[in-house]
């Protein structure tokens, strides 16, 4: 017996049809969820995603309004795609998961999409100025603020379109994951918020971050031992303090740094540009194969700085040397405007220096005045291409 062809295209068009809206969709509100901002919806969030996970295609959806959650740990593995769809906004309690790593952590989940024009209020405001106190008073063990969103073991995921403010720590937190995009997301927090780093990536490979715009305490984006194929483009920066690579060289036996690719990046009233840093003295590790292109300055500190003595706080006794190697680093198509008269500023290790450091189609020159900036260079083996401003290093 012979189909119509018309028959066997109807069939296959009503095959995509059922897989593409084969997604279950389960709702915090139909799971307890009070939109408030005054009831703690934990539990509700929780129930929802482990509906959710159980199918796959599950998506979590969090409908218009203020949803209180004191903290939330999603836990895969999940029986396919996820999908957690932030419509409305989650805020935190002033004081909620002081002394824990994260304020909502997805773990163990593979094929997380994240989506939404919602938002995540980590509400740190209060927990600042206590950052503040305890480092002035040279205390380091003062307990752990939460980072606001962190992905841990995540793998084949994406985050697209959503917004994070005023995170007590970090504002997304990237550890030990592989294949993640972030992608058109928002971050926002004041200029004088500690350590409230917009991205940070640990021990994580193929991670692409795009079209972003970060207005934060700290760096924009910082990535940490054992990031590898890093590619960051797109992004707006600032107020904050750049993008760094480290601080490295802290911990004994930390993972290499390679494969870094920053460009199409705008910095403005930034603290610092384009940074590596390193802890001295630092067990042994290395950062290398990294190209930071086409960025534009727009009146910021300390525009390409390489520091080797990394000291924050100035705490710190420099007996003995980073042994962190940094080499085959890339600065090309920098151009813009500089704070302060030195554009380029590499203090590199003595016993490990810096290789194979390249500079080329620098355009950097002083705010207002447009003078041309000065290159300051040490323990570097390094080339500065033709017509290039700041021109070589004293």
């Amino acid at each position: 017996m012979e189909f119509p062809i018309s028959l066997f295209v109807f069939l296959f068009i009503s095959t995509l049809y059922i897989n593409v809206h084969a997604t279950e969709i389960f709702s915090v509100t139909e799971n307890g969820a009070t939109p408030d901002g005054k009831t703690d919806c934990s539990q509700a969030f929780l129930s929802t995603w482990e509906k959710a996970c159980k199918v796959d295609g599950g998506t979590v959806l969090v409908p218009s309004g203020t949803y209180l959650v004191k903290s939330a740990l999603f836990e895969g593995p999940c029986n396919g795609q996820t999908v957690f769809n932030v419509i409305g906004t989650l805020k935190a309690t002033p004081t909620s998961s002081i002394g824990v790593e994260s304020w909502i952590e997805f773990s163990h989940v593979n094929g997380l999409v994240m989506i939404g024009k919602g938002v995540f209020d980590g509400q740190g405001a209060s927990t600042w100025s206590r950052s503040v106190n305890c480092k002035a008073a040279g205390s380091f063990s003062c307990s752990n603020r939460p980072s606001s969103v962190k992905l841990k073991f995540v793998t084949n995921s994406s985050i697209k379109d959503v917004t994070s403010m005023n995170s007590k720590m970090f504002h997304f937190h990237l550890n030990n994951c592989d294949d993640v995009t972030m992608d058109r997301v928002s971050i926002l927090a004041p200029e004088d918020s500690p350590n409230t780093d917009g991205i940070h990536v640990g021990a994580s490979n193929n991670v692409q971050l795009s079209n972003l715009n970060i207005a934060t305490g700290d760096d924009c984006i910082s990535l940490g031992p054992g990031s590898t194929n890093i590619n960051i483009s797109d992004v707006t920066c600032g107020p904050g303090h750049g993008i760094s690579i480290g601080s490295l060289g802290k911990y004994p036996n930390e993972k290499n740094v390679a494969g870094i690719t920053i460009r199409n990046t705008t910095l403005s009233k930034t603290n610092n540009g384009l940074r590596i840093k390193t802890w001295a003295p630092s067990p042994p590790s290395t950062v290398s194969d990294v190209t930071f292109q086409d960025i534009i300055l727009n009146d910021v500190d300390n525009p390409i700085i390489i520091d080797q003595q990394y000291c924050p706080h100035n705490r710190c006794n420099h007996q003995g040397d980073s042994k962190v190697q940094i080499k085959s680093v890339k600065f090309i198509n920098i151009k813009g405007s500089s704070s302060c008269l030195v554009g380029v500023n590499v203090v590199c290790s003595k016993s490990m220096p810096c290789q194979d450091i390249e500079f080329s189609g620098l355009d950097i020159t002083m705010h207002g005045s447009g003078q041309p900036t000065t290159a300051s260079c040490s323990n570097v083996k390094g080339n500065f291409l033709s017509n290039v401003v700041p021109t070589s290093c004293s």
